[in-house]
C-alpha cells in the first residue's frame, strides 16, 4: 500500500495522558426511571403480566409461551416459538423484562454455552437454541421502555464471549451474527447517546474491528454498522480520534477492508466503509491524517462501476475527497 499509517496528525507526544486501550472506560449510562409494573392477575398470568384490558387469544398464547420459559423442560420449544412470534406482539419486551424469572432464564441459556466456546465445541442444535434466546434479548434491547434498563443491567456484556470467538464454522458464525444483532438493535435508535457511552466503556470496538477483518460478509456488515453508529455520535467520534492507538486501529481495519473490497466488490460493505471515512473526516486531526493515508482505491475511481447506481454513496465519497482536499 502506498499510503502508510504513520500519521503526523497523531504524534504520541501530543497527549499528556498515557495512551489507554480502546476498552478504557469513558462514561457510565444515566439511570433511567423504572417502568411501572403491571397489575397482578391471579388466574392465568404470572406476576407482572395483566394490563387490565381484555386478553386476546394471540396475547394469551404469548403469555403461555413466556410462562413456558420458566420450565427447563418446555423452554427450548418456547424459545423457538417466541423468537418466531416476537414481531406480532409489540409489548413482548415489557413482558419479558418485568415477568418474574424470565430474564434470568434467558441469561441462563447464554451462560450455559460458555464452556463450549473454548475449545470450540458448539453444535448447530445448541447454537440455534441460544440464538433464539438472543433474539428475545434483541427484542428487549429494541424497545424504548426496556432499552435503558437492559443497559443498566449490563446485559450486553454477557454476549461479548460470543463476539470474541474466532471459529469460522456455521454454529459460531450464527452465534456471532445474532449477538451483533442485539448490539445493532441498541445503536440503531437515534437517541442513543447513553448507549454509545455504555459501549465505549466496554470492549465493543476491538471486538467489532476483529469481526470486520475476519468475519463473514454479513457479520462484517453488522459490525461496521455498529462502528459507524458510534462514529456518528459526537462522543464516539471524539473518543476514537482522541489517541493515536484508537485511530490507528480503526484506520488500519478500514484500509484493509478497502483492499478486500477491490476483490470482493461487496457494495453493501463499501457503503459503510465510505460513511465511516466521511465521518472521520469531520474531526480536524483525523482529517489531516486521512490526507496521507486514505486508501488509493477510494481516490482513483476503482469503485466507480460498483457505485454507478448508488448516488448517495457516490456523493458521500465525493464529499470525503473534497473534505481532504480543503486546506
Amino acid at each position: 500500500m502506498d499510503h502508510q499509517l504513520g500519521y503526523n496528525a497523531y504524534q504520541r507526544s501530543l497527549y499528556a495522558e498515557s495512551p489507554s486501550s480502546i476498552a478504557a472506560a469513558i462514561a457510565h449510562p444515566t439511570p433511567h426511571p423504572q417502568v411501572p409494573q403491571f397489575i397482578n392477575d391471579p388466574v392465568t398470568l404470572p406476576h407482572g403480566f395483566n394490563t387490565g384490558l381484555p386478553i386476546t387469544n394471540d396475547e394469551n398464547n404469548i403469555y403461555v409461551l413466556v410462562i413456558d420459559l420458566l420450565d427447563p423442560e418446555s423452554r427450548e420449544a418456547a424459545l423457538l416459538d417466541l423468537s418466531k412470534k416476537r414481531e406480532q406482539y409489540e409489548d413482548l419486551a415489557l413482558v419479558l423484562w418485568h415477568a418474574f424469572g424470565i430474564m434470568p432464564a434467558l441469561l441462563q441459556e447464554i451462560v450455559s454455552v460458555y464452556p463450549m466456546l473454548s475449545p470450540p465445541n458448539l453444535t448447530a442444535h445448541v447454537s440455534n437454541r441460544v440464538c433464539n434466546a438472543l433474539a428475545l434479548l434483541q427484542c428487549v434491547a429494541s424497545h424504548p421502555e426496556t432499552r435503558q434498563l437492559f443497559l443498566n443491567a449490563h446485559i450486553p456484556l454477557f454476549l461479548y464471549p460470543f463476539l470474541n470467538t474466532t471459529s469460522k464454522t456455521r454454529p459460531f458464525e450464527y452465534l456471532r451474527l445474532t449477538s451483533l444483532g442485539v448490539i445493532g438493535a441498541l445503536v440503531k435508535q437515534n437517541d442513543n447517546n447513553t448507549v454509545i457511552h455504555f459501549l465505549l466503556s466496554t470492549e465493543i470496538i476491538p471486538l467489532c474491528l476483529r469481526i470486520m477483518e475476519t468475519g463473514s460478509e454479513l457479520s462484517k456488515t453488522v459490525a461496521i454498522f455498529i462502528v459507524q453508529k458510534i462514529l456518528l455520535d459526537e462522543t464516539g467520534l471524539t473518543y476514537i480520534c482522541h489517541t493515536y492507538e484508537r485511530f490507528f486501529a480503526v484506520g488500519t481495519v478500514l484500509s484493509n477492508m478497502v483492499n478486500q473490497l477491490v476483490e470482493t466488490q461487496a457494495v453493501r460493505l463499501l457503503k459503510h466503509v465510505v460513511r465511516c471515512y466521511l465521518r472521520l473526516s469531520d474531526n480536524p486531526r483525523a482529517r489531516e491524517a486521512l490526507r496521507a493515508c486514505l486508501p488509493e482505491p477510494l481516490r482513483d475511481n476503482t469503485f466507480a462501476a460498483l457505485l454507478q447506481g448508488d448516488m448517495v454513496t457516490k456523493r458521500c465519497l465525493t464529499t470525503l475527497l473534497n473534505n481532504l482536499n480543503d486546506q
